[in-house]
């Protein structure tokens, strides 16, 4: 099932007050427009629909992220079914469509909308109202509303994208948002739980109430890794990236890079992904002599996309020959380069076993790593 984003962004947002249309606008060290992109990370392709004017901005907001700028139009609608269209040609299962000033919607709502797409060609999260409801003029009341069955609409609101692309298509106008789009089409869409957190920024009290719910929900996640290669005939072995001269190699089935494995099962451990022969079999035959480079950095790519950075990792390197002391530095500049962070938050060291055991005997070389990842 291929899933993509639609994140709605061409509004002004005036009523948020400040000098810049409040997606562009910082909250808790980012603006807010990035947190919501990041937010939908994980999504295949992701679209932001925005205001022509705005393009450079939008431009340097998603740099680094893999999001498509899509001009929109003077209504909602309008906006949305421009980016429908954009999403067209890469033909997705199923569409989330999402206001930019929610931007502390949180995984287990999306989850919940995408669980629900399962058996219902629309979703949607809401909350009840609880409330009471009254009519009123001026500043007095004038009567009160039933609040049974009443619900306060929050998004992502997903739908099956063909359903989605062709009611849009069909409908004249004028609609609150998708599901009106979608209901008026015949579809069904079912309510999912959503959540106080996933607030709508709209007044300037708003910046404030989501930079405190965004600096509460950072997410530390920590895993180990462990690898094991034995020696064979060869003049040098490959750790941490870096080719080592030595009178015996490393043996595996792709290049027996058992520091940087211990590091990339680290990170698919963080984030309980289980190891490299999930993701790469031994027995495909096509990774067979493979660069360690390509697991690091498929582990790395899936932790940005759930909206994690690397925190650091640490590698202990267990031999008695070769010395890693005197390429360390090298190790670490070349980890650093290939997950993309700074070398400062990568350590690779070594340490003997006295002589004991596989390693004491100098049959292989064992690695041990502890990787952190930071998502806030």
């Amino acid at each position: 099932m291929t899933v993509a984003a639609l994140i709605v962004a061409a509004g002004r947002g005036t009523r948020a007050g400040g000098p810049l249309p409040k997606q562009w606008q910082d909250v808790a060290g980012k603006p807010v427009a990035r947190w919501t992109l990041e937010a939908f990370g994980f999504a295949d392709p992701c679209v932001l629909v925005i205001h022509p004017d705005d393009a450079a901005r939008a431009a340097e907001v998603a740099a680094g992220l893999d999001v498509t700028l899509v001009h929109g139009a003077e209504t909602r609608a309008g906006s949305v079914l421009a980016g429908l269209k954009a999403l067209a040609r890469h033909s997705p299962d199923k569409v989330l469509i999402h206001d930019v000033a929610r931007p502390c919607i949180s995984r287990t709502v999306i989850d919940a909308v995408l669980a629900a797409l399962q058996t219902t060609p629309g979703a949607a999260p809401a909350l009840a109202v609880t409330d009471a409801l009254w009519t009123g003029t001026g500043q007095r009341v004038t009567g009160t509303r039933d609040r049974s069955g009443l619900y306060r609409a929050q998004t992502p609101q997903g739908f099956r994208f063909a359903d989605i692309l062709a009611a849009h298509k069909a409908h004249p106008g004028g609609a609150a948002d998708d599901v009106e789009v979608a209901r008026a089409a015949g579809l069904d869409v079912a309510i999912v739980p959503g959540e106080e957190r996933n607030l709508k920024i709209t007044g300037p009290d708003d910046f404030a109430r989501a930079a405190t719910l965004l600096e509460d929900r950072m997410d530390i996640r920590l895993g180990n890794g462990f690898d094991v290669h034995a020696f064979e005939d060869g003049d040098h072995v490959v750790l941490c990236g870096v080719r080592v001269p030595h009178d015996r190699a490393l043996k595996g089935h792709s290049d027996a890079d058992v520091g940087m494995h211990a590091v990339t099962d680290a990170i698919y451990g963080a984030l309980a992904e289980g190891d490299i022969g999930r993701h790469f079999p031994p027995s495909d035959p096509q990774w067979k002599g493979a660069a360690s480079e390509i697991f690091l950095r498929h582990a790395c790519d899936l932790a940005r996309a759930r909206g994690f950075e690397i925190g650091n990792v640490d590698c202990t390197l267990i031999c008695e020959r070769p010395k890693v002391g005197p390429h360390a530095a090298a190790m670490m500049a070349e980890m650093a380069r290939i997950m993309g962070t700074a070398e400062e938050r990568v350590s690779i060291k070594a340490t003997t076993s006295e002589r004991l055991g596989f390693t004491g005997r100098e049959e292989g070389i064992a690695a041990l790593a502890t990787a952190t990842l930071i998502r806030t």
